[in-house]
């Protein structure tokens, strides 16, 4: 998490020096597609800073106030960094349509265009990094934040493409400045959508549903003969703490201790496929005599029927409230 912070701010630093270029660029420049540049540049500098704020407070270990942690607070920053996104995009939009009806010389467009350049190559290249080590340290601020600044690089190309075009007319054809705002417009609200589509989910405790089927993979080719039954399975994840919560069905006539040497043997199967990080919650209940046709435990003293086939662990029944093998709801 500290190495999360520490690009955070780095990410917030170099967003306030490219929005001061941007701005200087726009102002020499008068094009309006150098000031879609400039607008992304404040949401980098907002969002920077709100990353590094939600990011700083998910770091916060839990207290009873907050027994899960403080992790939801980077899909609130992630919220809000999309939501400034698709605005900006759309006042791009706006500033573009007006540009194309009343249109104006531009000036200066060589050194606007080296300004716009140069901050391309620094939002990508930082970008990259920040998403590359948010998928390591599980973030997903510093996800967001690395996909934002590599989207805005890939709008300057657009931007860049366009700045040389009207440099080559000489200013011919004032309507591309506002046709290569537009297409960065449109990119913009989009990525500004993904962004919040994200950070809702998140808030909503939707599932990664790749990652609940890796769990499962491993508690299947694992499986022990005492864990009878393993349903109402979830994960989740919240600012890289993964929480695997699940009820885990054991013989009935097991003790406390030897259920909890069952509950033992899951928690460090999980964490030694996904780290000691993970959180397991297992609740262990006694079998019912319904079960003992999926039961595989030998030399069972309370069997009474017999055992016919494991019920294989999938993700359709393993997520499910109820046991295996037992009609009514558990």
């Amino acid at each position: 998490m500290k190495r999360s912070i520490r690009i955070q701010r780095l990410i917030a630093a170099i967003g306030i020096i490219l929005f001061l270029g941007k701005i200087l660029a726009w102002y020499l420049t008068h094009s309006v597609t150098v000031l879609t540049d400039a607008l992304e540049g404040i949401v980098n500098v907002v969002a920077g800073f709100l990353g590094l704020y939600s990011i700083t407070l998910a770091a916060k270990p839990r207290d009873p106030n907050h027994p899960f942690g403080h992790g939801k607070a980077e899909f609130i920053s992630a919220a809000v960094e999309g939501t400034l996104i698709t605005l900006a995009g759309i006042f791009i939009i706006y500033e573009a349509i007006d540009h194309l009806i009343t249109p104006h010389e531009l000036e200066k467009l060589d050194i606007g265009l080296l300004i716009v350049a140069a901050s391309g190559l620094v939002n990508y290249l930082m970008g990259f990094y920040a998403a590359k080590q948010g998928e390591k340290e599980n973030s997903m601020v510093l996800v967001s934040a690395g996909k934002h600044l590599m989207t805005d690089a890939y709008s300057g190309i657009a931007i860049i493409i366009g700045i040389t075009l009207l440099l080559l007319t000489k200013n011919k054809y004032m309507w591309l400045d506002s046709a290569v705002a537009l297409c960065f417009a449109v990119i913009i609200v989009i990525t500004g959508y993904k962004v919040v589509r994200r950070s809702i989910s998140g808030i909503m405790d939707e599932t990664d549903m790749g990652q609940l089927q890796q769990v499962i993979d491993v508690l299947q080719e694992n499986r022990q003969a005492p864990w009878v039954d393993i349903h109402h399975l979830r994960v989740l994840n919240h600012s890289g703490r993964m929480h695997v919560d699940a009820h885990l069905t054991v013989p009935n006539y097991y003790t406390v201790l030897e259920a909890g040497k069952e509950i033992k043997n899951i928690d460090t199967l999980i964490k030694s496929k996904f780290g000691q990080e993970v959180e397991v919650f297992i609740q262990t209940e006694g079998c019912k005599p319904k079960q003992c046709h999926i039961c595989g435990v030998d030399n069972c003293p309370i069997r009474s029927h017999a055992f016919e086939h494991q019920e294989k662990w999938v993700l359709e029944n393993i997520w499910k409230e109820h046991r295996h093998g037992v009609v009514a709801v558990a």
